[in-house]
């Protein structure tokens, strides 16, 4: 209802169409009889032809019907069917005073099948899905699909969350078994939300919307598992959509800032280069650390204009540096799926002036993985360029050596990870060590990250690694000093 131009009150109508369909079967039914009497009594063919026609209409009348109920791929309920199905289940639990859990579902990945193998492909594997979730299901459970790769689930009679837990953990592993699909062999997973209910004084939306927030937690821990909402998700999630909100704030009002951590060759100690750390300053909460709002920037989408404000002021204030010092800028997976990342530097270049022999660009194995040939193409180029690629974070992913012999890699950069128990734990000794002789062979330079003390330093310079950065050597500044070598008070030449 509409007041003084605004939305005063808002109607919801459920139809139950149960009615309109016994209506359907028990019209076929007068139709039938009647086409007979005027069939005996000499009217054959008109009765023939309007009875057909009657048919016609009613049938398609009740497919009508069925289509508003059901996915059309599928066959399942869709959303409105099932949000039906949900409130009778809430009703007959808080009638039997009893429980249920209601999932919420989605193929993890998915995407990348529709990407790579086509929709038709995807769509098949949709159909492959839904006959699993039903076999696996139990008679009284029933399954919706809600868009796209998005199912639900809602099961009645659950005594303790450990029932609960049992049915999601079959769901997972049945939808994690291979398919065979279009000619593909195709695997893939499931994450899971489960959510109890019923819940006092409150609609079924919540209940949806705490299974959403448990399948969110899922597959932040990894994917192909499952999770029970807990009231903290939902204070997580607003927390994060602020984030967001204020994030893009930040980025459109130029309130995020660089610092620049300073690299050196351990060999003589001199300065090398300098790498580029986006912070960022939030007005009310402080602090808010990278890896807190760069993955809200690559799941949203902002990672695209962050990406180009960080490229495009560290190479504007390299410029004021020595012509020898050499600056690194990490670039996003995300960054790779969603635009020419080629083109962003080769334009950043122009626009700022600075040297391509001068910028080195940091990736990790994760943006490796996700589409080799095209990754290939454009590391390729960009050497091409003069730009260098280093490999961030090496050793805490798939650390394939073959990456090393199909990308243009000219540096490794050691997880500070393995840097912080080095001469306390022999097995990261080991790794360390073999990784600089990995480099020394292949003529690729090793720089290791996080080194903090005096004794990480001897023993890294021992066995050859080429260049570090971490507290002992510099701390990340905003501001890069005017002359690094007189400024900096620590002595670099390890012994």
């Amino acid at each position: 209802m509409i007041h003084n131009g605004n939305v005063a009150y808002l109607y919801a109508f459920q139809v139950d169409q149960s009615a309109a369909a016994a209506l359907t079967n028990l019209a076929l039914v007068a139709v039938t009889v009647t086409t007979s009497l005027l069939i005996i009594m000499g009217f054959s063919v008109p009765a023939a032809i309007a009875s057909r026609r009657i048919r016609e209409r009613w049938q398609a009348e009740d497919k009508i019907r069925y289509l508003a109920m059901h996915d059309s791929l599928t066959g399942l309920p869709n959303r409105l069917q099932f949000r039906y199905h949900l409130e009778q289940a809430v009703a007959r639990a808080k009638r039997h005073d009893t429980k249920i859990a209601v999932f919420g579902l989605d193929l993890d990945r998915f995407k990348n099948v529709n990407d790579t193998l086509g929709h038709a492909t995807g769509d098949a594997l949709l159909e492959e899905v839904s006959a699993r979730l039903v076999e696996t299901l139990r008679d009284s459970d029933i399954v919706g699909r809600m868009g796209g790769d998005e199912f639900a689930v809602v099961a009645e009679n659950i005594t303790v969350p450990e029932d609960a837990m049992t049915l999601a953990q079959r769901v997972c592993d049945a939808l994690s078994a291979p398919y065979m699909v279009n000619g593909h062999e195709i695997t893939t997973s499931a994450s899971v939300g489960i959510a109890l209910g019923p819940i006092a004084n409150q609609p079924v939306e919540i209940l949806m919307k705490n299974a959403d927030l448990a399948l969110y937690r899922a597959k932040q821990d990894g994917r192909n598992t499952f999770r029970f909402f807990e009231p903290a998700m939902d204070a997580a999630l607003q927390r994060r959509r602020r984030l967001e909100h204020d994030l893009r704030n930040a980025i459109r009002k130029n309130q995020l800032y660089l610092d620049y951590q300073p690299q050196f060759g351990l060999s003589e100690g001199q300065l090398t280069g300098y790498e580029a750390l986006v912070r960022w300053w939030h007005p009310t909460e402080g602090e808010i650390p990278p890896s807190t709002f760069v993955p809200i920037a690559e799941e949203t989408g902002l990672i695209v204009p962050l990406g180009e404000w960080i490229l495009k002021t560290a190479c504007t204030y390299a410029l004021g540096w020595p012509s020898d010092t050499k600056l690194a800028v990490n670039l996003s997976p995300a960054q790779f799926k969603t635009q020419d990342v080629f083109e962003l530097v080769r334009r950043m270049l122009v626009e700022t002036g600075l040297e391509p022999e001068r910028l080195e660009l940091e990736i990790t194995e994760s943006t490796i993985l996700q589409n080799t040939d095209k990754v290939i193409d454009t590391l390729s180029r960009l050497d091409q360029l003069g730009v260098s690629i280093a490999m961030d974070d090496f050793g805490t992913g798939y650390s394939s050596l073959s990456y090393l012999t199909r990308f243009p890699v000219k540096k490794i950069k050691i997880d500070r990870s393995f840097i912080d128990t080095l001469g306390t734990n022999p097995q990261t000794s080991a790794i360390v060590s073999s990784i600089v002789g990995l480099g020394q062979s292949l003529h690729v330079t090793i720089t290791a990250e996080g080194v903090e003390t005096e004794g990480q330093a001897a023993m890294l310079k021992r066995w050859g690694c080429d260049q570090v950065q971490g507290y002992y050597f510099g701390r990340p500044e905003a501001e890069v000093p005017a002359n690094p070598l007189e400024d900096e008070p620590l002595d670099r030449n390890v012994a």
